[in-house]
C-alpha cells in the first residue's frame, strides 16, 4: 500500500496517477479485452466503449465505499496488519499476472493477436459476455469487491479526513475514478481498433503490450517485496510514490509508441 502524501495538492495528483495506473492492471485488461472482442461481433458500437463502462462501474463502487469510511473514521483506525496483508496479496496477484501473460506472448501463434491474460476475470462465468451497458458496468463493479481495491479505497478515504469531512473522501475517489477511467476507456478503443484491423499492425502491437504489462507487473511486484522486505528500500522509497506512479504509467503509454514504431520498421523490410 502507498504511503499517502501530506500535503492536499500531492495528494490530488497521486491519486489521479494511481488510478491511471490501476487502469493498467492486468486483469483489467484482460476483462476489457474479452468483453470487447464478444460485443464486436455483435454490437460493434457498443464494443469500443467497453472500457468506459467498466470504469464506471467499478469507479461508482470505490467512491461508495470511499465514502463509507469516511463517515465511519472517527470509529475506526486501520490495523496495522491491513497494509501488510493487502500488499503480499497485491504482490501475489502481480507475480501471477506476470507470468500468465508472459506465456501468453510466447506460445501465442505468429498469425494471433495476443489476449491478455487475468485472473478474476475467470470468475465472471456469462457476465465475462455481457452485451448490455449496465451489465458491462455490473462487470466492473464486481472488480472492485476485492481486498486490493477496498484496502486502496480505505486508505484514500481515511487520509482524506485529516483534511476535512466526507466531500474530500469522494474527490479523490473521484479523482481516482477519473484516471482509470482514461485508461480503460483508451484501452477499450484501442483494443476495439486492433480487432477491426487483424493486420500487421495489430499482430505486433498486441505483442508489445502483452510484455510490456508482463515487465510492469513483475517489476512492481519485486518492488514491493524489496520494500516489504527490507527497511532500507522502504525509507528510500518514501516520498517518491508520485515519481514512481507517473513513470509506470509513461512506460506503458511509450509502449503504445513503441509499437507503432515497430511496425514500420516491419514493413520497411
Amino acid at each position: 500500500m502507498e504511503t499517502l502524501p501530506s500535503d492536499w495538492l500531492s495528494l490530488l495528483i497521486l491519486t489521479f496517477v494511481l488510478g491511471m495506473k490501476h487502469g493498467f492492471d492486468a486483469d483489467h485488461l484482460a476483462t476489457i479485452d474479452g468483453l470487447t472482442r464478444y460485443n464486436a461481433r455483435h454490437q460493434p458500437r457498443l464494443a469500443r466503449y467497453c472500457g468506459t463502462l467498466f470504469s464506471l462501474g467499478h469507479g461508482a463502487v470505490v467512491m461508495a465505499i470511499a465514502l463509507g469510511v469516511s463517515a465511519l473514521a472517527g470509529q475506526w483506525t486501520v490495523p496495522e496488519w491491513f497494509g501488510v496483508t493487502g500488499a503480499v496479496i497485491s504482490i501475489g496477484f502481480l507475480v501471477a499476472l506476470g507470468v500468465l501473460n508472459l506465456n501468453a506472448v510466447l506460445a501465442a501463434e505468429p498469425d494471433a493477436l495476443v489476449q491478455p491474460v487475468g485472473l478474476k476475470g475467470r470468475l465472471l462465468g456469462r457476465l465475462g459476455r455481457a452485451s448490455h451497458p449496465a451489465l458491462i458496468a455490473l462487470v466492473g463493479a464486481l472488480f472492485a469487491l476485492s481486498f486490493d481495491t477496498l484496502s486502496q479505497a480505505a486508505f484514500f478515504a481515511l487520509t482524506a479526513t485529516q483534511f476535512g469531512g466526507w466531500q474530500h473522501a469522494v474527490l479523490l475517489a473521484g479523482l481516482f475514478m477519473l484516471g482509470m477511467l482514461l485508461t480503460d476507456g483508451i484501452n477499450g478503443l484501442w483494443i476495439a481498433r486492433l480487432i477491426a484491423r487483424a493486420d500487421q499492425v495489430a499482430l505486433v502491437a498486441s505483442r508489445v503490450m502483452g510484455l510490456v504489462v508482463s515487465g510492469v507487473s513483475l517489476l512492481v511486484a519485486a518492488f514491493g517485496a524489496a520494500k516489504l522486505l527490507s527497511p532500507a528500500v522502504d525509507a528510500w522509497s518514501e516520498g517518491k510514490e508520485l515519481v514512481f506512479g507517473a513513470g509506470l504509467v509513461l512506460v506503458i503509454a511509450l509502449s503504445f509508441v513503441l509499437a507503432l514504431h515497430l511496425t514500420r520498421r516491419t514493413r520497411a523490410v
